[in-house]
């Protein structure tokens, strides 16, 4: 059978399997909308919350970086893997006890106040679309290599099956739908790694590979000692080195920790048990099936690496493999013959051909232009890789797609794999897109606008919410901020943590802090942060102009300090908070 038919033998049947359970499950009340009815199982919660954590960025966007950054990379895994420890142990238990399903929700009741109701709701509003445009541009990504078409049409058949299955079945349908997600996710990253692992390293294990011997082809020496190696022959710094300043990988890495403790679409899903005993169990869980995908993440980002270089430095473009051609149509990979030679040149800022030094890989995405140059190459009208001698061009969110293709694996493996990037980009873009519609229909129709809203008007609200945010999120997809999905999913994370992460803490643990004092801190961090992203992504800030050299996906950090700073001292000069909130957060703090 033809790779084609393998892609869509398994995406077409887990289609099929996303769709049929969303439709058995849908949603018949506000509950079950929201909360999935409250009586899902932990152990069935925990895979479906890893399966709305493992977004496009994770997937398909971490490996990636790794392969192509190397130590940089690691900020992504360090980051999300201890922020989602920070919102198991902090936050959820006690957002579980107050009863709030929502985190708008949460901070209306608990700051006493409508405005602060308000400015949760603008905050998740801003968290979630920046979010999903990650989604968005993942599932593009995924859908223009396997039909052949460009990203922008990806991104709206991707947005069209979301819109599906979770406007359809709501928290409920999403919840069971989540769990087929997780499954496909799992098997679709670590098979892949099993394979390229014995083929390189001999081993079955990806992680004893990736500390073990480079076997193939040659004497046995350490993996990571030949990745170094073959990093700097070619004028790169050594694979297990980083590039960036230590302040920065410091905030990057914090930015996504604590915004991973305020993220409102994975708190949600602990109110979707039965009690705060079994939101315990159900996030034992979760983070069990989480290490699964993020243990192998750093092994599939090396073996990337490795076999990128092996299969195309210094071979010539005519005898370049086939994956290199397919990924080429689709504006993933680009080439420019910059010396004349015919041959595909992939050097770093230290060496070239000629022993001169060449600029850093610069990272923009190609433009096509119509014709082939004199080796065959298609023609750019754009220099994607800044300056010579380094002449090829590769998206990071392609490396995990092409790395089974790179290792020659058979044809349903990677069919497997491009049914799990697909998995991996829907189901969080559910989670979102629920979480928006919600801070619609609920947090601001029902308890603000409308109070005397019916269920079947609420559900309405919600649905038509919906297809509002995922047309906003479809335009983002298609031009999104950020050159690659991680960095993109990055900003939402530091807007959480400059926002709700704050809040959500003092307000479980401090009794003192009052609705001025989060209303204000609140304020404060999101403008900061969003200001700061915008800056430097659309009004032509420089890195030079860095605060500190702290780049839009660490600030988050610095606008979190704000937020808490902002926050103590305007509650000091305000009055304090009723006494009945006082005893409410006695009541919270003991789950």
């Amino acid at each position: 059978m033809s790779q084609d038919l393998w892609n869509y033998i398994f995406i077409g049947t887990s289609f099929a399997l996303y769709i049929g359970i969303a439709f058995k499950q849908r949603a018949g009340s506000t509950k079950e909308y929201y909360v999935a009815g409250g009586g899902v199982s932990p152990f069935a919660n925990g895979m479906a919350t890893a399966a709305d954590w493992m977004s496009a960025a994770t997937f398909i966007s971490m490996a990636g970086t790794l392969a192509s950054s190397g130590y940089d990379g690691s900020r992504f895994l360090m980051g999300w893997t201890g922020g989602f420890v920070l919102l198991t142990v902090l936050m959820v238990p006690f957002l579980r006890k107050f009863g709030k399903a929502t985190v708008p929700d949460f901070i209306g009741d608990r700051y006493y106040s409508k405005a602060a109701r308000l400015v949760a709701i603008v905050c998740a509003i801003f968290i979630c679309l920046t979010y999903i445009m990650g989604q968005m541009r993942g599932v593009g990504i995924v859908f223009s290599q396997l039909f052949g078409i460009g990203i922008p049409a990806g991104v709206i058949i991707g947005a069209t099956i979301v819109f599906f299955y979770a406007g359809l079945g709501g928290m409920k349908g999403i919840t069971y739908t989540q769990v087929a997600q997780y499954c496909v996710m799992a098997f679709a990253y670590t098979i892949p790694a099993i394979f390229i692992a014995i083929a390189l390293t001999g081993d079955v294990v990806p992680q004893l590979g990736l500390i073990g011997d480079f076997t193939k082809g040659g004497d046995p020496t350490p993996f990571l000692e030949k990745l170094n190696k073959i990093n700097t022959d070619l004028g790169f710094s050594k694979y297990t080195d980083g590039s960036l300043s230590k302040i920065d990988m410091f905030c990057i890495t914090a930015a996504l920790m604590f915004g991973t403790a305020g993220l409102p679409h994975v708190i949600v899903r602990f109110f979707t048990v039965k009690n705060v005993k079994a939101v315990r169990r159900s996030a034992c869980w979760t983070l069990s099936f989480i290490a699964v995908i993020y243990l192998t993440a750093p092994t599939i980002g090396a073996f990337a690496r490795v076999n990128l270089i092996g299969e195309l430095h210094d071979t010539s473009y005519k005898d370049a493999p086939a994956w290199f051609q397919d990924f080429e149509e689709t504006g993933q990979m680009a080439w420019i013959d910059k010396n004349g030679d015919g041959k595909i040149q992939y050097f770093g800022p230290g060496k070239s051909e000629s022993g001169k030094d060449g600029a850093v890989f610069a990272g923009k995405a190609p433009i096509f232009a119509e014709g082939v140059g004199a080796s065959g190459e298609r023609l750019l009208t754009n220099d994607p890789v800044s300056a010579s001698p380094n002449e090829l061009w590769f998206g990071k969110d392609i490396m995990v797609m092409a790395n089974p293709r790179m290792a020659g694996l058979p044809k349903w493996v990677i069919a497997l794999l491009m049914a799990g990037c697909i998995a991996a980009a829907l189901s969080t873009a559910a989670g979102l897109l629920l979480v928006l519609s919600t801070s619609i229909s609920h947090d601001l129709m029902k308890k603000v606008v409308k109070p005397d809203l019916t269920d079947k008007e609420e559900i309405k609200w919600a649905r038509l919410a919906s297809l509002g945010a995922l047309l906003v999120a479809v335009w983002f997809g298609i031009n999104p901020p950020g050159t690659f999905v991680a960095k993109t999913v990055a900003f939402a994370f530091g807007l959480a943590a400059s926002s709700f992460f704050p809040a959500l803490l003092l307000g479980i643990f401090s009794k003192g802090m009052n609705k001025e004092g989060a209303i204000a801190g609140m304020v404060t961090g999101i403008l900061f942060t969003l200001g700061y992203i915008i800056y430097f992504t659309y009004l032509g800030g420089t890195k030079s102009q860095y605060l500190w050299g702290i780049s839009p996906e660490g600030i988050g950090f610095i606008g979190m300090i704000l937020n808490f700073i902002v926050s103590i001292v305007v509650s000091r000069l305000t009055p304090a908070p009723p006494q009945e909130i006082r005893d409410l957060v006695d009541r919270v703090r003991h789950p």
